[in-house]
Order: C-alpha cells, then structure tokens, then sequence
C-alpha cells in the first residue's frame, strides 16, 4: 500500500503578507515566487462541564503562481483553506549541536473563504467576474461582459416552456 500525506485545515491568517518582507514572500533564483503564511485554526473540545477553545497554528508555504496571485489578498483575519502535505525540515543546532526539526505545511491548493476581520469581508476593488455565453459556434462558451439581465435561457438549453420534460433519465 501506498503511503499517504495529505493535509486540509481552514482557518484564519496570523498576520498580512508583507510583500516586502523577503523571509514572507520572495523568488527562487529561477524565478518561482514563495509565500510563507501563518494560520490559526481554532478547536473546541470538552474539559469536564466546560467547553474550551484552542488555538493551533500551522506554518505554510505556497509556491508559484499562486503564491503570487494570492498576495493582495492574504490579510490577517482572512479564512482560508489549505490543502497539500506535511513537510518535515532538520537540521543541526549550531549553538548546541542539537538535531532540530519543524513540521510545516507545503500547500497544493489554496482557496479563499469568507471575510475577514480586517475589511468587514470585503475584497480588493478592480476584480472582473466575466459571465459565460454560449458562442453561435459549436458548444463552446466564451467569456462577455453582459449583464445579468441579458441573460438568455433559451442558449443554455432549457426547455422552452420554461418546464422540464417529464421523462428524466435517472
């Protein structure tokens, strides 16, 4: 059997990244971006008739693109959930000479999730949200700015009745 090292945790950064900061965020001499973020994830569990909240952090690092398109984004507060695998470093103490090691999280896939303290949830302003229209050619659809309010069943494919048809395949 295969081993198996994945990891999905959601919860909420610790600080802004500091694009300026080389140790947060900085490029590999080939060019890849590197993001180092820090998430707390809260627990409750139970201590006899009492619920207790517990804070673990989690260190992680985004490589890449996603690195650099989650920059503006990555503020204290901010929810968001992490997938990718547990990464272990060692190394040797040098005052010491002992072994030391860190276990941290190396991120595969990173969403964005709700608001964040900081903003009242909102996000950086000069976003585009294209909607999808079916092109006349084929079954391809293309992005267009048109508003909701143009928006055409009839090109999705939905019966004209505005209804269902009454034989459903499953």
């Amino acid at each position: 059997m295969t081993d198996i090292n994945t990891v999905t945790i959601v919860g909420r950064l610790t600080r802004d990244l500091n694009g300026s900061d080389q140790r947060e965020y900085a490029f590999t001499p080939n060019g890849q971006a590197r993001a180092n973020i820090s998430i707390a994830v809260n627990r409750s569990r139970k201590q006899g008739d009492q619920w207790i909240d517990e804070a673990n952090f989690f260190n992680v690092t985004i490589w890449g693109k996603t690195a650099e398109n989650l920059l503006p984004y990555l503020k204290k507060g901010k929810q968001i959930c992490v997938e990718g695998y547990l990464k272990q470093d060692r190394w040797q103490d040098k005052t010491t000479g002992q072994t030391r090691s860190n276990v941290s999280i190396v991120a595969n896939n990173v969403q964005l999730l709700g608001g964040n303290s900081g903003n009242g949830g909102s996000q950086p302003s000069g976003g585009y949200t294209p909607n999808f229209q079916r092109q006349s050619q084929g079954n391809t659809f293309a992005p267009s700015p048109v508003s909701e309010s143009s928006y055409d069943d009839q090109s999705f494919g939905a019966p004209q009745d505005g209804g269902f048809p009454e034989d459903i395949p499953f």
